[in-house]
């Protein structure tokens, strides 16, 4: 049986471990300003190195950035291609940077070959890095995530059921999560979401049962370290009692 995720400790007191952000608002800053959206994307796409770098130097351990859903993969073929390029450029950027250890949750197969690569290849790049662990969400959904766990963990018992008394929940729940995309990572203790949106739209469904959350008014393209600091300054004002 694989042990489900624990919290794992940030290097300061008081501040998340793990931090999950839900970047929102790139089409809408473009708008704003007239430009063109494949502008609005490159631009936000290029800030999530600088958020890892601001996480970092406040003490966070673990961050992940929701950059693709599935559903945006209806939009059209033109805006996708130019969000194809970004990601491009910032998996090269991120594996040249060899300063963080990055993981890709999501299904790449739903992604042209030449841009599933290049996040294969920033993952392999920098799994030997030390330091704080960043998460790319990319063609994700919460939902689709939990219905292909299930779907792997009946599987994996169809021809032979377990040992453990099934009626133990805890057990199911560990055996659940080592199936999910974030197999081994800690539960994100908070979630910000730019552009004023108070909704998680299915970002890290299971993950986030017991984490806070916080709803910045500001676009991401526009997001600031000051305003990551408000939300960790909320966070640690908050008391975590997790139902206890």
């Amino acid at each position: 049986m694989t042990e489900p995720s624990v919290l794992t400790a940030s290097a300061r007191p008081g501040v998340p471990a793990h931090v999950a952000l839900v970047l929102d608002g790139n089409r809408r800053w473009a708008a704003r300003r007239g430009l063109g959206v494949d502008e609005g994307h490159r631009y936000g796409i290029g800030k999530i190195p600088d958020v890892l770098q601001w996480c970092e130097e406040e003490g966070v351990a673990m961050v992940t950035q929701w950059i693709l859903s599935v559903r945006n993969l209806q939009r059209s073929p033109q805006e996708l291609a130019g969000l194809y390029q970004s990601f491009t450029s910032l998996c090269e950027r991120l594996a040249a940077a060899q300063r963080w250890r990055v993981r890709v949750i999501g299904d790449l197969e739903l992604l042209p070959a030449p841009v599933a690569e290049a996040f294969e290849d920033v993952q392999r790049r920098t799994e030997q890095v030390e330091g704080v662990q960043a998460n790319l969400a990319v063609a994700y959904d919460g939902r689709r995530e939990i219905v292909s766990a299930a779907r792997s963990l009946a599987q994996k018992y169809r021809d032979r059921w377990p040992e453990e008394p099934a009626e133990d929940l805890s057990w199911w729940e560990g055996e659940f999560a080592a199936q999910l995309g974030t197999a081994g990572l800690a539960d994100p203790d908070l979630v910000i979401r730019t552009s004023g949106e108070q909704r998680l739209s299915g970002y890290l469904t299971w993950q986030t049962a017991q984490s806070e959350l916080y709803f910045c008014e500001r676009l991401w393209p526009d997001f600031a370290r000051e305003d990551l600091r408000e939300a960790l300054h909320s966070y640690a004002s908050r008391q975590r009692r997790l139902g206890l």
